[in-house]
């Protein structure tokens, strides 16, 4: 077998490796910061204008539950308004509670 005859004497040192980046790789840098940026900005949008809609929903089904509601009592009164003005009723309430009757004869008086 044959040796194999290593120098040592001669030994690179490596070079300090340089900590400034190329000018085009901070232009990417900051190309691609200026995105995420844009990119968080649209989304954090995106998210609120979805929230809002959701809460806007929630009130208009809200206001068309109440606006049913008193559509119903509107219904029940004029119900109510339309029974309280039969004249049979109002003749009852001024016979029994007010004491009057109906004229005789005598007491209708002709205006010409």
């Amino acid at each position: 077998m044959s040796t194999v005859k290593t120098d040592y004497g001669k030994v690179l040192i490596p070079q300090q490796a340089s900590r400034e980046f190329p000018a085009n790789r901070l232009d990417i840098a900051r190309f691609l910061m200026i995105c995420m940026v844009l990119l968080t900005i649209v989304s954090i949008f995106h998210v609120w204008s979805r929230f809002r809609l959701v809460e806007l929903n929630l009130q208009v089904g809200e206001a068309s539950r109440q606006m049913k509601k008193l559509e119903q009592e509107q219904k029940r009164l004029i119900l109510e308004a339309a029974s309280l003005k039969t004249p049979a009723r109002i003749e009852t309430i001024a016979k029994n509670n007010l004491g009057m009757t109906l004229p005789k004869d005598v007491q209708i008086v002709v205006v010409k």
